[in-house]
């Protein structure tokens, strides 16, 4: 584990904007390192009539991984943003150690249907599940991670 800390500690990684994570990161990546290898794949446990899909909901998610991220140090903080400039609405979702440390990631959301505050709830609950696998590179058991669900095939 020694080695391991020693060669994050010369880690500088390339950032295109500072605002996205903190300057250093040496202990966060040690404390995700941590968290990853003690996490499983999370199963996908509700079904979507709509769609007749599978999917792991937002509760599942964080009742696994919130004794792991205190265990390890982290934490994880979720938001919302509308953008003027693009139109856009965003759900961001920054990971934090408690050394001060953090990484941070966002996703630009559709609002579908009505564009009401429903449509607005649904977008964001999806954009933090998504957000939330992502940053801290969590597999769902039973996705389609290949895309093969988009691939017709021809007989």
């Amino acid at each position: 584990m020694e080695e391991n800390q020693e060669s994050l500690g010369s880690f500088v990684p390339e950032r295109r904007n500072q605002e996205w994570s903190s300057r250093d990161l040496k202990d966060l990546i040690m404390s995700l390192v941590q968290f990853q290898g003690e996490l499983a794949s999370i199963k996908q446990d509700k079904v979507n009539p709509f769609f007749n899909s599978k999917y792991v909901d937002i509760n599942t998610i964080l009742t696994t991984i919130r004794p792991l991220l205190a265990k390890n140090n982290l934490a994880i903080s979720q938001g919302n943003r509308y953008c003027t400039t693009t139109n856009g609405f965003y759900v961001t979702s920054k990971l934090l150690h408690t050394s001060g440390q953090w990484i941070q990631s966002e996703v630009r959301m559709p609002i579908g249907g009505k564009k009401d505050a429903h449509a607005v709830g649904g977008a964001c609950t999806y954009g933090r599940r998504y957000g939330l696998l992502g940053i801290l590179g969590i597999s769902v058991d039973g996705d389609d991670d290949d895309g093969n669900s988009n691939v017709r095939t021809v007989k």
